[in-house]
């Protein structure tokens, strides 16, 4: 092997491994020396960095006279790096990656699965970059391996171990890289996929017609699974059957692609192959249920080889399933045009039948049981999916060849909650040992119905209910009738009633108007949780459950006092025949009942006294902490729905959290819940939330902190949003913590976390309606300074109009003494002035500059002509020039103004501009100035004129009218942030009705605008002035002034 070159890539010289070196680091590495491995392991890193490493370790590792725990790593490293470097010119040339690809394929014969396992990883990633470009062979070298060794086994009759193995890890490799190849969703690798499955699809599918000829009544028997050759034709057959499985669900997947001809042989082939896995699986199934049985039946206990038989057989049964779940999956319609799949559902679900007919331990999740779990599961999933093709008629309206009949139909339902959908001996087992785990479990049913089958089982019901509701639902209707009211006292008929209750639930919708559920929620449910017995708990937990399911699921009533009673009775319950699954049952079942557009609060607030201290209680008592976040979820949903009511428990509620919030640690999604929950209280009680100054202030902090930002920012920003809103002061009586205290964290999340820059912005909108003045007076200069950073920032995007709508607000609210010089020397103001005269922003975000500077204006004039002043030095320009920019853009911008108090703002800021008599505005008074006052004169006269003739009791226009009486009596949504019901709507709302722009008539303040600026630059110049204007603008101005409006 020859490495000592030492290439030049990207003008990069790089070191040649020594292979003698690298051995050795390789034996120091796999030391069981802590100091020598831990030396070598440093080195390691260092020589993986060289060039060769890689063809050098991977020849370490195919070297058979190696020690095997030396082989073992070296191949561990090589599959770590190669794939993520394979074409890298520093590492590797083109003599190693042809070394590598060669050297590949001689594990084939490789004993040690770890080693084998690794090869496979990294020659199914080689291959998806370098088959068939690269590494052309790869395929056509796999085959003859695979066809020799088979012709030896099955044809020469050569039993040899050798080949045996060569086999397995050959079609190991085979389904590897089928299965790369089948996840490719580029046109390139859809291509070679393509090429591959039409070159091996009959010759694979010949394979295992040839090998699966082996499994016969005659030599798969009890006294042949102890066969290793035995089990190696099971094994290699079922690698086959993958390959073949992978090929033919990619291309059922591809058919809507195929041109007409390639889909009729495409499907030819599917349907051959399904056909025969039809009768394949049939013959397997019996075949294995003969074995089991009588392994069962004398007792006996299998010995190694034979598990090692069984287990390979039952996956390879199992793999049946697969593939035809696979092909119903992706493609339904065809799936039973197929015209052996009627008869293959139908078998399946005989074996689900025939699995009742044995003793209940007979059907575990074990390879080694009569009925695998799995195995039935599978059954019931095919059958459930299907049911469609047995109805009299389908949707389409066509009707079906093959129809389940009455007496099918009822037997599958009862063969279901009588068999399938009790609790069993594990689930009570799980139940006592670990509750709260078991609850959990059963939250997460939807996730598993796949794969457990009690889940499964409840959801075959549902559909079968679905499919054929005209006998389920009498049937199930009589059998509750029958059973509910009977007194249960056995643990065995507890459980069956428990199973036809979770059936009334699964089939709530189908059931509501056949059954009159309100008389047994008042009857026997209401005397069922008050019973005693121990294994009661079983038909407690199921009545709370159902009441959830039927009020979620809109099949009764969701304000029945009795729901509420039965509910509230539950979760304080602690006596006899009850426990802590019964309990959190419950509290799930009240957030399903109080979660729902019905919800009557009144009707319900009279067991807010015993459901809020319990729920509480119940929080505290849980040992995990997913147990209390769905608690705590529950208690959300409770106060929000409660609204004001909730207000006597506020203290109740909110005293526990710190305690709680301690405990949590870090577990950063019950953190979150209990900000929830302390934002719902804020939200509930509103102006009554003041008081929780010292319990919202440590959260937010604590929330906030470099740490944890990340994974409690967002619930700790909407608990700071709805204090402010929902608060009517900011600072507390007591001394304790107040929200007044946040401010400067407040400004630091402004000028430094740009994530959040649009939340926080509100957040201080929210704290300058409330205590603007001493918010300017301590951290003027601060504050404008992270208004700065955050315009300043690239990635403020829409951002950054909020911003600026931010700044006119504490503008509006503050005084100039306050906020004037901090414009300044912040540097806000120069890069507010800046950005308006460079006009390089988008047209929205310069109309909200204008309006910012007609608020400053407005307020102060002189403050605004010497913010300006002192900018020109800071901007290198002069302050003509800066006048004459700042014209050109407020000039030009007003027509891409619609909102008519946008316009009238704008013309209320120049005209105070204009009362300065600088020379540069003035010489803009003539034609843009007094174009713009006669645009706003007339949009206003025109809507006082049409106000007039519009009848009294007209509704107002909408704010999407084009039909506008000069502006709204209310602001637009948009101005109130999303406060609408809080006390800040209030404050937000008063401050509209005292603003200038709605307070001030425009046609006074105009002509006080114009005689200040006549006495400012004399009558004589200002007459020059306005000898310059178009006559019929000027009466137009004159006629106005002279009107008052």
């Amino acid at each position: 092997m020859d490495i000592r070159s030492r290439p030049r890539a990207m003008g990069v010289v790089v070191d040649s491994v020594s292979p003698e070196e690298l051995y050795e680091v390789i034996v120091g590495a796999s030391s069981q020396d802590f100091a020598r491995m831990q030396a070598s392991t440093q080195r390691l890193k260092q020589m993986l960095e060289m060039f060769g490493a890689y063809d050098a370790l991977q020849d370490i590792a195919s070297r058979k006279e190696i020690p095997v725990e030396i082989r073992q790593q070296a191949m561990i490293q090589f599959k770590n790096v190669v794939t993520n470097h394979w074409r890298s010119r520093k590492l590797l040339s083109d003599e190693h990656r042809a070394r590598i690809r060669e050297r590949s394929l001689l594990f084939v014969d490789e004993e040690v699965e770890s080693i084998a396992e690794c090869n496979e990883l990294v020659v199914v990633k080689l291959a998806r970059t370098d088959f068939p470009n690269q590494w052309p062979n790869l395929i056509p070298d796999l085959i003859r391996i695979i066809d020799d060794n088979l012709k030896k086994r099955y044809v020469s009759m050569v039993d040899d171990p050798r080949d045996t193995l060569r086999l397995q890890r050959s079609l190991e490799l085979l389904n590897g890289i089928l299965k790369e190849f089948a996840s490719i969703k580029m046109p390139s690798g859809l291509k070679v996929m393509a090429q591959i499955v039409e070159q091996l699809q009959d010759l694979l599918y010949g394979y295992y017609s040839t090998m699966s000829s082996n499994f016969s009544l005659v030599i798969l028997t009890p006294q042949t699974i102890n066969s290793q050759t035995v089990y190696d034709n099971i094994l290699l057959a079922h690698l086959v059957y993958k390959c073949l499985v992978k090929m033919s669900t990619w291309l059922w997947n591809k058919f809507a692609k195929l041109s007409p001809e390639e889909l009729r042989r495409s499907m030819a082939w599917v349907e051959k192959l399904f056909n025969a896995s039809t009768s394949q699986l049939k013959a397997l199934t019996e075949i294995r249920k003969g074995i089991m049985l009588s392994l069962l039946q004398n007792e006996s206990v299998a010995d190694p080889q034979s598990q090692k038989t069984l287990s390979v057989l039952t996956r390879h049964v199992k793999t049946f399933g697969k593939f035809f779940r696979r092909l119903q999956q992706l493609a339904p319609d065809r799936f039973v045009q197929f015209s052996a799949s009627g008869d293959l559902i139908l078998f399946y679900w005989a074996q689900v039948v025939d699995s009742t007919n044995y003793p209940a331990h007979f059907v575990a999740d074990s390879d080694d049981s009569l009925f695998p779990v799995r195995f039935l599961v599978q059954a019931m999933v095919l059958f459930k999916e299907s049911l469609s093709q047995f109805t009299p008629v389908r949707r389409s309206g066509v009707p079906n060849a093959n129809v389940l009949s009455k007496d099918f139909v009822e037997n599958a339902v009862r063969l279901l909650v009588t068999r399938f959908m009790p609790l069993n001996a594990a689930d009570l087992q799980s139940w006592v040992e670990d509750p709260e785990e078991w609850v959990q479990l059963e939250d997460k049913e939807n996730d598993q119905w796949e794969f457990e089958i009690r889940a499964c089982a409840e959801r075959v019901l549902m559909q079968i209910c679905n499919q054929f509701p005209d006998f389920v639902v009498p049937l199930l209707v009589s059998w509750f009738v029958e059973i509910a009211p009977k007194p249960t006292v056995e643990l065995e008929a507890i459980v069956q009633k428990e199973a036809l209750y979770c059936a009334i639930g699964r089939c709530a919708t189908r059931l509501k108007t056949a059954m009159d559920f309100e008389t047994y929620v008042g009857g026997t449910f209401a005397s069922e949780v008050r019973e005693t017995n121990p294994s009661y708990a079983i038909i407690k937990r199921r009545i709370a459950w159902l009441l959830g399911k039927w009020v979620a699921e809109c099949c009764t009533k969701p304000n029945d006092p009795k729901i509420w009673e039965i509910l509230a009775f539950l979760v304080q319950d602690h006596g006899p025949g009850t426990d802590s699954v019964v309990r959190l049952t419950s509290v799930s079942a009240l957030r399903e009942c109080a979660d729902v557009v019905e919800f009557d609060a009144d009707n319900f607030a009279p067991y807010l006294a015993t459901v809020v201290p319990h729920l509480i209680k119940i929080m505290a008592e849980a040992d995990t902490l997913e147990s209390k976040r769905k608690v705590d979820e529950s208690l959300n949903i409770i106060i929000e729905q409660s609204g004001m009511r909730i207000l006597p428990f506020m203290n109740v509620i909110t005293e526990p959290i710190p305690q709680l919030w301690m405990s949590s640690e870090d577990d950063y999604l019950f953190k979150a819940s209990l900000l929830v929950t302390v934002t719902k209280v804020v939200e509930a009680v509103k102006e009554n939330s003041s008081t929780l100054g010292h319990l919202v202030v440590p959260l937010i902090r604590e929330s906030l902190a470099p740490s944890v930002i990340v994974q409690l920012d967002t619930d700790a920003l909407n608990l700071w949003t709805s204090a402010l809103r929902n608060t009517v002061v900011v600072t507390s009586a007591d001394g304790r913590d107040c929200l007044r205290d946040l401010v400067p964290d407040a400004i630091n999340l402004l000028g430094n976390n740009f994530d959040v820059t649009g939340v926080v912005s509100i957040i201080l909108e929210s704290y300058f309606l409330l205590d603007a003045a001493y918010i300017l007076e301590k951290y003027a200069t601060d504050l404008f300074k992270a208004y700065l950073n955050a315009l300043a920032h690239k990635a403020l995007g829409l951002n950054a109009k909020g911003l600026i709508q931010s700044i006119s607000l504490v503008i509006q609210l503050g005084q100039s003494t306050l906020w004037g010089e901090a414009l300044h020397t912040s540097g806000l103001f120069p890069h507010l002035l800046k950005t308006m005269i460079a006009g390089e922003v988008d047209e929205v975000l310069l109309t909200e500059h204008i309006y910012l500077f007609s608020r400053i204006i407005m307020a102060d004039r002189r403050m605004f002509l010497q913010l300006v002043s002192a900018a020109s030095p800071v901007l290198n320009q002069p302050e003509t020039v800066l006048y004459d920019f700042l014209m050109d853009q407020w000039m030009g911008k007003f027509d891409h103004m619609c909102e008519p108090r946008h316009r009238k703002l704008t013309a209320m800021g120049l005209a105070a501009f204009v009362s300065t008599a600088r020379p540069e505005v003035l010489n803009r008074v003539p034609v843009e100035a007094f174009n713009i006052f006669t645009d706003v004169f007339g949009d206003i006269r025109e809507a006082q004129e049409q106000a007039a003739t519009a009848p009294q009791d007209e509704e107002p226009p909408s704010p999407t009218s084009l039909r506008r009486f000069w502006d709204l009596d209310k602001a637009p949504e948009s101005y109130f942030r999303n406060s609408e019901g809080t006390p800040e709507y209030k404050r937000r709302e008063a401050l509209y009705q005292r603003d200038p722009i709605r307070s001030v008539a425009l046609v006074p303040y105009v002509a006080e605008c114009l005689r200040e600026a006549e006495n400012a630059c004399g009558s004589a110049n200002f007459q020059h002035i306005l000898n310059r204007t178009d006559p019929a603008v000027l009466k137009q101005i004159q006629d106005a002034i002279a009107r008052g409006g």
